[in-house]
């Protein structure tokens, strides 16, 4: 018997990054598509992603500029120049209907980066669908080359 149970936590212990990576991927998820649909300046994709009234603070020169996630949306429009947000190494925790993600990230424009610094995002589940609740960053200029 203790053989078994043994072999049964064993077991456990095996497929637990397994799960833990599928579900990282679904939080990921998400803020991939907005971090995309913001890219191709594409607001309808990036409100897919999000609950409209959820918070941004966005940490710049010591300042804080305060936004819905709906407003923050309503700021990308199309230009003439190209934008790109990369995050790096995205720390992920779960719990139930609860997510953050915790990731370096840089910002660029015409495929030079303008400015990095960490995003730290939260989403909550609705539904069965990760939906971003809030987006907060801060931002410095001097960021390593990449």
């Amino acid at each position: 018997m203790f053989i078994r149970t043994l072999a049964a936590v064993a077991c456990l212990f095996a497929i637990a990054p397994a799960i833990a990576a599928e579900s990282d991927k679904a939080v990921l998820a998400p803020f991939q598509a907005f971090l995309d649909g913001m890219a191709k300046y594409d607001q309808a994709a990036m409100r897919a992603t999000v609950q409209p009234e959820g918070s941004v603070a966005l940490l710049r020169k010591d300042k804080m500029i305060r936004n819905t996630l709906a407003g923050f949306i309503d700021h990308i429009k199309p230009g003439k120049d190209s934008i790109e947000e990369r995050i790096y190494d995205p720390l992920v925790r779960v719990d139930d209907n609860l997510a953050i993600i915790w990731a370096r990230y840089d910002f660029r424009v015409n495929g030079k980066v303008v400015h990095c610094g960490t995003d730290l995002v939260h989403l909550v589940r609705e539904d069965g669908k990760w939906l971003i609740a809030g987006i907060a960053d801060n931002s410095r200029d001097d960021c390593p080359a990449k």
